[in-house]
């Protein structure tokens, strides 16, 4: 299989429980929620997202596309990827994940849980978006976009996880709404995008 990737890049992850730690960050191109084009937003499954997963470079194999994540990693330490995209669940398959383990990578996917997951994925987030189904429904992090309209915390806080994130959307009344919830809620904690208030990628 070939995978199509938008951009690799090394950089602190900026949002959940590993914010802060150093990782490289494979972002494929598609999604299954929207196309990605402006022109198309109003009729996206998911209208908020912020992200530029359009077009890309082709890779033809596992092998090759690990090499290149791996020659982004600056640190004797255990490399750490975060396959995202987009929708990274579109291509991210058997053959990569056991070229990433081979690599000695640990793997992370960010993903919005309408696709089944291969196994083996070391660290599995899902950010859940209102009106689609949520087809991963276990994992380590469950980060929910808040608010949005019909996807209440109340709906996924059962759910197989590890860690609840409650993420704000922008503005400082999502940002105080977030804040008053996961008070009063605490089984949520607060994620901020901290990337962007460092201003890094």
């Amino acid at each position: 299989m070939s995978y199509t990737v938008k951009e690799i890049f090394y950089t602190l992850q900026g949002e959940g429980l590993h914010t802060g730690r150093a990782a490289v960050f494979c972002r494929f191109a598609g999604c299954n929620l929207w196309s990605g084009r402006e022109q198309d937003r109003n009729d996206a499954l998911c209208q908020f997202c912020d992200t530029d997963f359009v077009g890309g470079k082709k890779w033809d194999s596992a092998h090759s596309l690990v090499e290149k994540v791996a020659s982004y990693w600056l640190s004797t330490d255990p490399p750490f990827v975060v396959c995202t995209g987009g929708e990274p669940l579109l291509q991210l398959d058997t053959p990569l994940i056991k070229a990433f383990h081979r690599a000695g990578f640990e793997i992370a996917i960010e993903t919005n849980g309408t696709i089944t997951a291969p196994p083996h994925i070391d660290w599995i987030c899902v950010s859940p978006k209102a009106q689609t189904p949520l087809v991963l429904q276990s994992g380590d992090e469950l980060k929910l976009v808040f608010p949005q309209e019909h996807a209440p915390p109340e709906k996924f806080q059962h759910l197989d996880f590890k860690y609840f994130f409650l993420q704000p959307l922008d503005g400082e009344v999502n940002r105080a709404r977030t804040l008053q919830y996961c008070l009063t809620h605490p089984q949520w904690r607060f994620s901020l995008q901290t990337h962007k208030v460092l201003g890094i990628a």
